[in-house]
């Protein structure tokens, strides 16, 4: 199991020698939050080679109620069931915020496959679309 995408690992090695056979942690989760950051900024349909790749756009899912944010969990889990395999134990949790403030917060809890070590992210869906995802 590598603990960074195929062109992470092409970078560090331009920068420095390959270090095989270390796997460290805090380095997968880097390369995980980067990587759920590309994917969930990214709409299903603009990656030619996969078109599932991202998420759907969800405006029209906001104007769906309170159900609405099930249906968002469900998606994001979905998403980074299939699309991140250096995690397993996918939790997606909708966390309400106060009247009125934009973002849409989401916790992401999984386990590292590397270590079974647990990670919990937060995601922010902003009024834009943009979602920022922090570790």
């Amino acid at each position: 199991m590598r603990e960074e995408r195929l062109l992470e690992r092409i970078r560090r090695w331009e920068k420095e020698p390959p270090g095989r056979g270390r796997e460290d942690p805090r380095k997968v989760i880097d390369s995980v939050v980067q990587h759920l950051q590309r994917l969930l900024n990214t709409r299903q349909g603009n990656v030619p080679i996969a078109p599932q790749y991202g998420i759907p756009d969800f405006m029209h899912v906001l104007q769906g109620g309170p159900e609405a944010s099930f249906e968002m969990e469900s998606v994001l889990r979905a998403v980074i069931e299939t699309y991140e395999p250096r995690l397993t134990g996918v939790r997606v949790t909708y966390m309400p915020a106060d009247p009125g403030l934009a973002p849409l917060r989401f916790h992401i809890q999984a386990k590292l496959k590397m270590d079974a070590k647990p990670i919990t992210l937060e995601t922010l869906l902003g009024p834009d679309g943009h979602v920022q995802v922090s570790g």
